[in-house]
């Protein structure tokens, strides 16, 4: 749906900007030709004309509007909703965040081509990016392997062993830190989720785990050469994972995220709504039932 909406953006620029300017380089000189050549023939004085036609009209009015959003939408934020709970507890369903376009690159907003280099992601960050498997589809999700990681997912545990530079003094593969902080807050199943903080580097943010399903490694990609549950992520592509790593389809079933697949990062919570209501209630699931403003601010 996103890529339908930014083709129909970048089409109503391109009619409307191309009927304003057609009718200022070729149709106003001549509306304005017929009224002095009548006004001199009725010898009165000669004014502009007030009537525009409907279609002209129309287009210079709408077009800066359309222009403005089709540029902001594009290179700079596009608001996102959250549709599922795989990043809980970082973000909910009914989040609506704010994604930084030019994060990773300057795209065109048709052939998603890079036009300007601005940055790659880092370790932690949150990032949408077009689903590998079917690219029509956006996905929202925590960049956890580099290229060139090694990353092992064991026991609900994360083992990254970084790129080696040189082949000498490689680091070792190490579990990534976790602290346990409480239980119950968030139920699934009717089981209590266990929450934990995760530290990649500077990034300290909280994951959830299922204290009763435990995934079997025969369900994850398997990359050639490496164990069921290893993987060397290549070069220019990213290994993530959602944050609610018991309920979250992400890298350890389907892959890596190249770096051309990049949406942009995820920055902010602008609004957050929560939906409550039950089918036989009288107003429809899909208005809100309230207001959560104290989840409004940035995403870490």
């Amino acid at each position: 749906m996103a890529n339908y909406f930014s083709l129909i953006l970048v089409a109503l620029t391109l009619i409307t900007g191309l009927i304003w300017l057609v009718d200022s380089v070729v149709f106003a000189p001549k509306r304005k030709a017929r009224l002095q050549a009548s006004a001199v023939a009725e010898n009165a004085s000669y004014g502009e004309d007030p009537q525009l036609p409907y279609l002209v009209d129309t287009s210079q009015q709408i077009f800066p509007v359309i222009a403005f959003v089709l540029v902001l939408r594009s290179f700079l934020y596009e608001p996102f909703q959250i549709p599922s709970g795989s990043m809980m507890p970082t973000l909910l369903v009914g989040d609506f965040i704010l994604v930084e376009k030019f994060a990773y690159g300057v795209k065109d907003p048709v052939f998603r081509s890079k036009l300007i280099e601005t940055g790659a992601p880092e370790r932690g960050d949150v990032v949408v990016f077009k689903y590998p498997e079917d690219t029509g589809i956006d996905y929202i999700k925590r960049v956890i392997g580099m290229p060139g990681d090694t990353v092992v997912y064991q026991n609900k545990q994360v083992y990254i062993k970084p790129k080696c530079v040189e082949s000498e003094n490689c680091p070792a593969l190490e579990a990534v830190p976790l602290s346990f902080q409480e239980r119950g807050e968030f139920v699934q199943d009717m089981a209590q989720l266990m929450r934990y903080t995760e530290s990649l580097g500077d990034i300290e943010h909280d994951i959830l785990r299922h204290p009763l399903r435990d995934i079997s490694p025969v369900n994850f990609y398997t990359q050639p050469g490496t164990r069921r549950n290893e993987w060397i992520v290549p070069e220019n592509n990213y290994f993530v994972l959602g944050d609610n790593r018991d309920n979250s389809r992400d890298s350890r079933f389907w892959g890596f995220v190249p770096d051309d697949n990049l949406v942009g990062k995820a920055v902010a919570i602008w609004i957050s709504f929560e939906f409550e209501r039950k089918p036989q209630d009288m107003l429809p699931t899909w208005i809100p039932t309230g207001v959560r403003f104290e989840r409004t601010g940035g995403i870490r």
